[in-house]
């Protein structure tokens, strides 16, 4: 049994946190930068060209990517051989909160959603999965709401045909049309529950902008009929209004087929490390 201290974790949250906020993914970088050499509209190809010229202003700068640093979701793959010496949630929060202090981060989260008001930290989202091994994996992702606001979801009966999902995931970009900050990465849960197809979606932003080779062919028939939406960066039309779709998939019930849609404006952060 390996003993890993909420020490190292906090510290490890935290450094993530700067990370996912001030360096965009490298492969969101490569994806806007061949989204550039393919656009053909001039006035998006400027925009395209601003984007990226941000995010190295914000690595060189150390200045956060996007002034909204979101809502912290943090997702850790605990190995089964893994004993903490102190409380996980409690060093995950105290790593988010020294982080956002260390990078001057804006604090968004209120306290109760209805009565609203500032607490004056920054609760994180917490995801726990138990997996083989000795390690602790954790991912910070950053959520700007956005983006975050545009998340659908719909149940759909068992009979609904492939065709009537493409249509929703295309209409629930549609909708988002120029407000989320295009273009986009769209993540995609299809199965489990309401609950956790909403999760596959969000997890799903985690894949990466994978070449068009490695996708499968309902990703690449998405990709390219959301592309033909002209929405386009930051809403100004073109033909890139998304980089990718990421699919997530999970078994579910026999009577049910539920989709959730969850989009990711142009600056998708996120940070792993393994411990």
């Amino acid at each position: 049994m390996r003993i890993i201290s909420a020490r190292k974790i906090r510290d490890t949250v935290s450094d993530l946190c700067l990370e996912a906020n001030l360096f965009l993914r490298k492969d969101v970088l490569t994806a806007l930068r061949v989204a550039y050499s393919k656009e053909r509209n001039k006035r998006a190809q400027e925009i395209l060209q601003a984007i990226i010229k941000n995010a190295l202003i914000a690595k060189r700068e150390k200045l956060a990517i996007c002034q909204d640093t979101g809502l912290p979701c943090v997702f850790v793959e605990i190995g089964e051989n893994v004993q903490i010496s102190g409380g996980l949630k409690r060093a995950i929060n105290q790593g988010v909160e020294l982080g956002y202090e260390k990078g001057s981060f804006r604090d968004s989260i209120i306290k109760d959603p209805l009565s609203r008001g500032n607490p004056g930290y920054q609760p994180a989202i917490i995801h726990i999965d138990i997996v083989k091994g000795n390690k602790i994996k954790l991912t910070v992702l950053p959520r700007g709401f956005g983006c975050e606001n545009k998340a659908q979801l719909r149940m759909f009966k068992p009979t609904a045909s492939i065709t009537q999902v493409k249509e929703f995931i295309v209409q629930a970009v549609r909708d988002a049309g120029p407000d989320a900050c295009p273009p986009y990465v769209v993540g995609v849960g299809i199965g489990g529950t309401a609950d956790y197809a909403c999760f596959l979606a969000k997890k799903a932003l985690l894949h990466g902008t994978r070449y068009s080779a490695h996708r499968t062919k309902l990703e690449r028939d998405l990709l390219r009929e959301i592309n033909q939406l002209n929405i386009g960066p930051m809403g100004l039309g073109g033909e890139t209004t998304a980089l990718a779709v990421n699919i997530e998939t999970q078994p579910t019930h026999i009577a049910g087929l539920p989709v959730c849609v969850n989009i990711s404006c142009h600056a998708l952060r996120s940070a792993s490390e393994i411990i």
